[in-house]
């Protein structure tokens, strides 16, 4: 017969997880990823909360004749400014959450 897991414990890590997981979302806050496109010409900031901070577009990006160009290299910097600051969230998230297969709780 399989030892049944202690709820006390079971309860006392949850909480802690729930409070580390709050810490590291409020730190997400803080964290801020960088990306460019077009060798520099457009750089985004995003912070670990997927808020944009920052976008810069050096004035030799801007081209009346080819704006499809610029739009092209802004829409290129912000998908991997979002996509560098969703892979700082799930390692930082992960990195709290990795716990839970410790739990004596099935399929977990």
């Amino acid at each position: 017969m399989a030892k049944q897991p202690d709820m006390n414990q079971m309860m006392r890590q949850v909480q802690q997880m729930q409070q580390e997981m709050a810490k590291a979302q409020e730190s997400l806050k803080d964290e801020v990823v960088e990306a460019s496109a077009g060798g520099g010409m457009v750089t985004v900031k995003v912070n670990g909360e997927l808020e944009v901070l920052e976008l810069r577009i050096d004035p030799e990006a801007v081209d009346p004749e080819d704006v499809e160009l610029l739009q092209d290299m802004v829409q290129a910097a912000l998908n991997e400014a979002l996509r560098s600051a969703q892979e700082l969230a799930a390692s930082k998230l992960g990195a709290v959450t990795g716990g839970l297969g410790g739990m004596g709780l099935p399929g977990i």
